[in-house]
């Protein structure tokens, strides 16, 4: 198997995406672009919200240390955005079997500004459509991708005071369970 490819293919393998010859044969043997990104996500948003609830606000409220965006001279926790930042840069230096960005209408870094007509009209549609993802494709640099965007949503106080305390937010009225911008996942079409 081409090693671009091993993670893909163990996300779909674990989420039963995908079947192993003479491995229950009752399930289909392929998996859509959705189904893949549809899974890749879950595995993202749980994780983010368990480093963001279990650690960041846990330690943050106990005062025993606080996140900053300057945690390497503040001797402090990385953000959860840069936490999913950091990941994602990993993933791209590994693989180009997918990729994935934390984005925002409303970015404190402006890196995390959408780009594409797919992820402007992605990160939209989910702040319209509460509770639903946004699917679509695109071209590239002459490649055809499946596109998705997820709403990431406020899961602790600490990501909306955040965001809201911050001095380069272009928005301070995030909520607990509000969508703060969305997460973007591509996977290419075709050979």
């Amino acid at each position: 198997m081409h090693k671009t490819l091993q993670p893909v293919f163990a996300v779909a393998l674990s989420a039963g995406l995908l079947v192993l010859p003479g491995c229950q044969e009752s399930k289909p043997s392929g998996f859509s672009p959705q189904q893949l990104t549809d899974s890749l996500h879950l595995v993202m948003e749980s994780d983010r919200a368990v480093y963001t609830k279990q650690v960041v606000n846990r330690l943050k409220d106990a005062g025993v240390i606080k996140p900053s965006e300057h945690f390497v001279d503040d001797n402090a926790l990385p953000l959860p955005a840069q936490m999913f930042r950091f990941g994602a840069e990993t993933v791209a230096a590994k693989t180009d079997a997918f990729s994935y960005s934390l984005q925002s209408l409303w970015p404190i870094n402006k890196q995390n500004a959408p780009r594409t007509e797919a992820e402007k009209t992605g990160l939209q549609y989910i702040m319209d459509h509460p509770g639903e993802n946004y699917y679509g494709e695109e071209e590239l640099g002459g490649k055809r991708y499946f596109t998705a965007v997820y709403p990431d949503v406020a899961v602790a106080p600490v990501c909306s005071s955040c965001h809201n305390e911050h001095k380069d937010s272009p928005r301070t009225d995030f909520k607990l369970g509000d969508v703060m911008g969305g997460v973007v996942i591509r996977v290419p079409l075709g050979g």
